[in-house]
């Protein structure tokens, strides 16, 4: 692999730029590309594509910094009162960033904008060149794979923009680096959501300004961080038996770490994410008993597969805002063309080292919060 100053200098060559603006994204990088180096045991393709998807982040960061010294203006829009999608992974919540993205009177982060926010979508005239093209090999390799069907124009998870600081999980779902994710677990993104507010404005710039609705499961490991940057935020949190959550997700890392790797580790894969789960769940119930639970509407996984437009139908009633004939037409529409997607075949757990019964007991606290959040009856 690469060093990182190798990757800062082909950055700035690519770009024809030198200003990365703060420095506080170099710890991140430095500590992702020795943990790539000694721990990932990246294959060919694998070393091929991690650097490039890296430069990626940094030309974006440099050409991000060039707009704002051009056009200061930028920092003078004002993201207001965002709704981020919160939850462990793989508990409906992409499906309900999809159906929210049906929505013409907000504004969402589309897939081909989210690793390449620049040039700002406002400046772009006629069809933008971004839409439909894969942004690095990375993301050429996985097509064909088991991916959530969201369509050219589909809503994307915040992971590219936190990437830009290098304070992701984008990178771990790539590859298998222990001292990156250990260190992720810990930092402070305080600086990470200020950028990522930093992006909202410039890809908002030029555009009608409508209300952002945006979804990561990473999150809920940062929520007072979040809150820092946009202190008006709410956030929508999706539930189901974590026991079919950790081991979804672990095979989920798996299919896209075995694309450049030899070596996958799958009691790894099975012990980071349910460390990391837990750890995310803890943080969530904590932030809430500590003030935050006003902020919160709860959807549970079957409910949403029972009624995805109800349930739809309810979040707007908390928010306070109408669904338009054209939305529930949009959302309707969606939902019947991802009824008929295949669906993820359940892999044996013991191949992750996980056992159902255990994984619950992990979550107990979180398990019995979930029926006073998100009660609900097969008979209802």
């Amino acid at each position: 692999m690469e060093s990182h100053r190798t990757l800062i200098d082909r950055a700035r060559r690519e770009a024809g730029l030198d200003d990365f603006g703060a420095d506080g994204f170099r710890e991140g990088l430095e500590i992702l590309v020795d943990s790539l180096d000694r721990e990932a045991g990246l294959n060919a393709l694998g070393e091929s594509a991690l650097a490039e998807r890296i430069v990626l982040h940094l030309r974006q960061r440099l050409e991000i910094e060039d707009w704002y010294r051009r056009h200061p203006e930028i920092a003078d829009e004002e993201i207001r009162a965002p709704l981020f999608g919160v939850s462990l992974p793989r508990t409906g919540s992409s499906a309900l960033s999809f159906l929210l993205a049906s929505d013409p009177a907000i504004r969402y982060l589309r897939v081909w904008e989210s690793s390449r926010p620049c040039p700002p979508p406002g400046t772009v005239e006629g069809p933008d060149p971004r839409r439909g093209v894969s942004a690095s090999s990375a993301d050429e390799t996985l097509k064909g794979g088991r991916r959530t069907p969201s369509g050219i124009d589909g809503a994307m998870e915040c992971q590219d923009i936190m990437a830009l600081d290098f304070k992701s999980q984008i990178f771990q779902a790539f590859a298998q680096v222990p001292r990156y994710s250990d260190w992720l677990l810990q930092t402070d993104l305080t600086e990470t959501y200020a950028y990522h507010k930093r992006v909202l404005k410039l890809l908002q710039w030029r555009q009608p300004a409508r209300p952002w609705r945006l979804k990561a499961p990473t999150h809920m490991l940062y929520l007072d961080a979040l809150t820092a940057a946009f202190p008006d935020a709410r956030f929508v949190m999706t539930h189901r038996d974590p026991s079919d959550v950790i081991l979804s997700v672990a095979t989920v890392y798996a299919d896209i770490i075995g694309k450049f790797t030899d070596r996958t580790d799958h009691a790894y894969l099975g012990d980071l994410n349910l460390r990391t789960w837990s750890e995310a769940m803890r943080r969530a119930i904590a932030f809430r008993h500590g003030g935050g639970d006003h902020r919160f509407h709860d959807i549970h996984f079957r409910a949403m597969l029972r009624d995805p437009l109800g349930q739809v139908r309810e979040l707007y009633a908390w928010l306070g805002e109408p669904v338009s004939p054209e939305f529930a037409r949009a959302m309707a529409a969606w939902w019947a063309s991802n009824e008929s997607e295949p669906r993820m075949a359940k892999p044996d757990p013991a191949r992750f080292g996980l056992d159902p019964a255990a994984v619950r007991g992990h979550f107990g606290d979180y398990l019995a919060h979930m029926e006073r959040w998100a009660p609900f009856s097969e008979a209802a």
